[in-house]
């Protein structure tokens, strides 16, 4: 569906295939996340026109969030705008790492409180993130848990790691384009196998552990 369709008729074609999702139905999954990810794209490339190399990096975090927060959602609203909600907090948070207070206001107007969806903090979305990240090269892992974890930036993590700031950008890149894939389950050009743990709830895929 095209990003320019009406809101209503947007989340009247997402909605049915995010709770086909929720139910275990990787291909529904697969076309949820594309849908979303147009959206989100759309989205902030109007928010980030200042920083466009800043869009995409932005829309795989979100997708990760969105993975990884999936048991909070709540099938009574909207999942575009639970969603937003979501890219809108990675938004602020990016604004932070900049020193662009002035900026955050625009990045929180309108949000509903009812759609803020907290940050995963129990076990299962803990191990489903250490899962993802131990299919990242060590270089890509360290990149992301500096920049987007621990919230250094750019100039921060280089110094620490002694890598170079273009080098930093690039592992963080790659490493969430990687996390994204691994989260819709493709596979394809990886040379890793499949993700599996010595948890049996564990080796099925990635987005099932969170139900």
């Amino acid at each position: 569906m095209p990003v320019d369709d009406s809101p209503g008729d947007f989340e009247s074609a997402l909605k049915p295939l995010w709770l086909r999702a929720q139910s275990g139905d990787d291909a529904a999954y697969r076309q949820a996340l594309g849908l979303l990810a147009s959206r989100l794209r759309a989205y902030l490339k109007r928010r980030l026109s200042g920083l466009p190399d800043e869009v995409e990096d932005l829309v795989q975090e979100t997708l990760l969030a969105l993975h990884l927060q999936r048991g909070t959602y709540d099938p009574t609203l909207p999942v575009s705008a639970w969603a937003v909600a979501i890219a809108r907090h990675k938004l602020v948070d990016l604004w932070r790492r900049r020193g662009r207070r002035d900026s955050l206001h625009d990045a929180i107007d309108d949000v509903d409180e009812q759609l803020l969806a907290a940050e995963p903090d129990d076990g299962g979305a803990r191990r489903d993130l250490e899962t993802l990240f131990d299919a990242l090269p060590q270089a890509q892992r360290q990149a992301i848990v500096l920049t987007k974890l621990e919230g250094l930036s750019v100039a921060e993590a280089a110094a620490r790691t002694g890598a170079s700031e273009s080098a930093i950008k690039v592992q963080v890149h790659r490493g969430l384009k990687r996390l994204a894939a691994l989260v819709r389950g493709d596979t394809s050009g990886d040379e890793r196998p499949p993700l599996r743990s010595a948890d049996p709830g564990m080796s099925r895929p990635a987005h099932e552990r969170l139900k």
